[in-house]
């Protein structure tokens, strides 16, 4: 039987303060599981540099490791984020379905 795949959700902001908690949940998660590492961002606000390079080490280990890093959900602000510094172009982003209306 097959683990479910492993999510990190994260809230608020990833910055300087909080990045040192996020990466040692991060690490744990991926020496403790197997198969693509999903972060969901629905809830994250902002990200600052030491988010981002967070985000593209925990890419890089899990590509030497054979597998991905996926960020799930994020906001427009954190997608922004990520166009300008043309880091969407690496990551794996998957972004929420807009709503269907009649």
């Amino acid at each position: 039987m097959l683990a479910p795949t492993p999510v990190i959700y994260l809230t608020g902001l990833l910055d300087v303060r909080s990045v040192g908690e996020v990466r040692q949940q991060l690490n744990q998660l991926i020496d403790n599981s197997e198969g693509d590492v999903i972060v969901d961002l629905e809830s994250l606000d902002a990200l600052d540099a030491t988010g981002l390079g967070l985000l593209v080490a925990t890419h890089r280990r899990t590509q030497l490791l054979g597998r991905q890093l996926v960020l799930r959900h994020p906001l427009p602000a954190v997608i922004r984020i990520l166009a300008v510094t043309r880091l969407h172009r690496i990551l794996h982003v998957e972004r929420t379905p807009l709503p269907i209306s009649a």
